[in-house]
């Protein structure tokens, strides 16, 4: 039978005096950074941190309402835009009947019927199409402006989260009225006038053409 063999426990010992560790200089200077960081000096500065929120919640409604103004503008171009479908197909209509009328060739006395009541009707079309057009460029240019403002805002929030404690407390978003007041408006631009207000204009040539062409269709 085998003999049993001798174990040998090796045992390290504890290194002695080993002393606690330490921060390196690499943490020291994190920490300091940190310390240092606009953001950190914004939140031991109660007036910067209320100025921060305050911005912050007004930016958040600038943004709110320039997504109600997009949305009544597109509210606005649509009903502009069936409106003048309902144009186009109520012209369409009447001149189909003058010309079933035209056959008959006994209409020709009291063409003007037809003509003043097409002419009528043309008006009170384009009458409401211009409105909705009129109302789709006010609320353009309040977007514009909401826009403008919220820029604005933006880049004085960016500036307070960059400079921290150094920001100026006294200072205001350059807004709207105050770009308007510095600036040189134009007042009359026929040419805008024109774009902005292209639709009443084609609107009221067709009018104008359906008007004469009454009376060509039953008299002809």
């Amino acid at each position: 039978m085998a003999e049993p063999r001798d174990t040998h426990v090796v045992e390290i010992p504890a290194a002695a005096g080993a002393e606690p560790r330490r921060h390196s200089d690499g943490d020291d200077n994190a920490l300091a950074v940190i310390q240092n960081h606009p953001l950190t000096q914004i939140s031991e500065s109660p007036g910067h941190l209320l100025l921060l929120k305050l911005w912050q919640r007004e930016e958040d409604l600038h943004g709110r309402r320039a997504a109600a103004l997009e949305a009544r503008m597109d509210g606005a171009k649509r009903e502009a835009f069936h409106l003048s479908c309902l144009f186009l197909a109520f012209h369409g209509l009447s001149l189909t009947l003058l010309f079933a009328a035209s056959v008959a060739g006994e209409a020709c006395r009291d063409w003007w019927v037809p003509s003043c009541l097409s002419l009528l009707t043309s008006l009170v079309l384009v009458g409401a199409v211009h409105f909705r057009v009129r109302a789709y460029w006010g609320l353009s240019r309040l977007l514009q402006r909401e826009r403008a403002d919220g820029r604005a805002l933006a880049r004085c929030v960016q500036e307070l989260r960059m400079r921290g404690a150094s920001f100026d407390l006294s200072k205001e978003p350059q807004t709207s009225k105050r770009m308007k007041s510095s600036s040189v408006e134009v007042k009359w631009r026929p040419l805008q006038w024109c774009s902005q207000n292209l639709v009443t204009i084609c609107l009221l040539c067709v009018a104008g053409i359906v008007f004469p062409a009454c009376r060509f269709i039953l008299c002809g």
